[in-house]
């Protein structure tokens, strides 16, 4: 008589292993699955650290231009500190000692000046008296001249209210409008500035 227990046993047995087998396969699925992770997260790591790398390398080259940049800014504002130092001071001399050259030259001009008194001081001749004044007054006119002033021409020229003013208006039909007739003080400017305008009369219609 058939056992029948015996195919039982044996499907027993057969589930058994298909279970073991099943396992087996579900650790080492189960490990492959980590290992992969693992290699996941190395690659992670490595891509991140490259990453790192190379923003690393990109800001160092920022970093020196920037320092490069500082540098320069630093030194231009040294120069241009000094440059408004050597300016200031060049300032103040020049108002202190600008007038230097000329008063040297106006002392000439006073030596002739004292020289021209002792040489009148027995003259009885007018003559004498008027060369003496004419060559000091000629020398001082040189020395204000190359000094850089100069006189304001007035008398027949259009009325200029930027250089003559007016005390004086005659009428006349012997000269046109706003023509100055005479010259009533010496005006002088050095280069275009007015030092002083010229007052002057001036023609005005009848």
């Amino acid at each position: 008589m058939k056992n029948p227990f015996k195919g039982t046993d044996e499907d027993i047995k057969d589930d058994i292993k298909q279970e073991e087998t099943s396992g087996v396969e579900e650790e080492v699925k189960a490990d492959e699955e980590n290992s992969a992770a693992e290699n996941t997260e190395a690659e992670a790591e490595e891509k991140l650290e490259g990453n790192a790398a190379e923003e690393s390398e990109s800001i160092n080259p920022l970093q020196e231009k920037y320092d490069t940049l500082n540098n320069q800014y630093i030194r231009l504002a040294a120069d241009f500190d000094n440059y408004r130092k050597r300016q200031e001071q060049e300032k103040e001399a020049l108002l202190k000692y600008g007038a230097e050259n000329t008063l040297k030259k106006m002392i000439e001009v006073l030596d002739n000046f004292e020289r021209g008194l002792k040489a009148i001081e027995t003259v009885e001749d007018c003559d004498k008296v008027k060369e003496c004044y004419n060559l000091a007054y000629k020398n001082f006119t040189d020395v204000l001249t190359k000094a850089g002033l100069e006189a304001i021409k007035a008398e027949g020229e259009q009325f200029d209210p930027n250089f003559h003013e007016a005390v004086m208006q005659t009428p006349t039909s012997d000269k046109p409008e706003h023509t100055i007739i005479a010259e009533l003080q010496k005006g002088y400017k050095l280069g275009d500035k007015v030092l002083r305008p010229t007052l002057v009369n001036v023609a005005v219609s009848e």
